[in-house]
């Protein structure tokens, strides 16, 4: 029997600390990875933690791609707000670009465009801010730039819809409700912090496209890039586990861009 080989994008948020605040262990967790979604200096990251960020990827053959958040530095992103589509818009434009401006004075090319934190489970809620931000990464980029959506979810669908270029993330240290959300960060078991189960759930993502949610159903998930969290404690242990994982399990790990295609 021939065996089938599976192509897997393995990303992680990065660049996310700020002037004196140090958050993550970017240099520990870069070599380990394919793609990075880089914090573009509204819940984290600024201009110097970008430039080194980007600088640090590409030494590593690292694909780049935007992590653009609501405006709360305080509250790290991850604290609802109210905006509008032409706000949401106008938030991914603003931060997409400063990073694409750090990625060509480099010599290299922005990969995609994946929210940071509520706004990611905001544009799950509303299809009025899930259009506004497939609008965003269209105009911002040719049809090249990919848009990184929740593995079965409104935007997943709405971008394909809209002729995107989409690829479904799903998320190796994080628990699923039934109905393929994120259990929310204030409920316990919602973090997955150990390296064995996250490569577990991994591994069953890439090569079965299928996730036990945390009531221990069996949910269909096709995913083609997986997320490690840099800030989930001990993340460096859970990305190193993850990525040993996939490629014993046959994965072969590179950036989404390089298999990932318009249907």
């Amino acid at each position: 029997m021939t065996n089938i080989v599976v192509d897997i994008d393995l990303n992680c948020d990065m660049g996310e600390s700020y002037g004196r605040w140090q958050l993550g262990a970017d240099e520990e967790i870069m070599p380990l990875i394919t793609s990075a979604s880089v914090a573009c200096g509204f819940h984290g990251g600024d201009p110097h933690v970008m430039r080194k960020t980007v600088a640090l990827a590409l030494a590593h053959g690292v694909a780049v791609g935007s992590h653009p958040s609501l405006p709360d530095l305080m509250g790290f992103g991850r604290r609802a707000m109210a905006v509008s589509a032409q706000e949401l818009k106008d938030y991914i434009c603003y931060q997409t670009g400063a990073l694409r401006e750090f990625l060509r004075v480099q010599g290299a090319e922005l990969q995609h465009v994946k929210a940071h934190g509520i706004l990611y489970d905001m544009m799950e809620k509303d299809a009025a801010l899930a259009d506004a931000a497939g609008d965003a990464v269209a105009e911002s980029g040719s049809k090249e730039l990919i848009m990184v959506a929740l593995a079965a979810g409104r935007c997943e669908a709405r971008g394909r819809a809209r002729g995107l270029r989409v690829a479904a993330e799903g998320f190796a240290d994080r628990a699923y409700n039934v109905d393929g959300t994120l259990v929310s960060r204030k409920q316990p078991g919602s973090l997955i912090d150990d390296p064995q189960r996250a490569a577990s759930q991994a591994v069953r993502m890439a090569t079965q496209g299928k996730v036990r949610t945390i009531d221990g159903t069996d949910i269909d998930l096709a995913v083609h890039t997986i997320c490690c969290h840099g800030d989930t404690p001990g993340a460096p242990r859970i990305v190193r586990a993850v990525r040993e994982a996939l490629e014993q399990a046959g994965c072969r790990i590179r950036p989404m861009r390089e298999f990932l295609f318009l249907s």
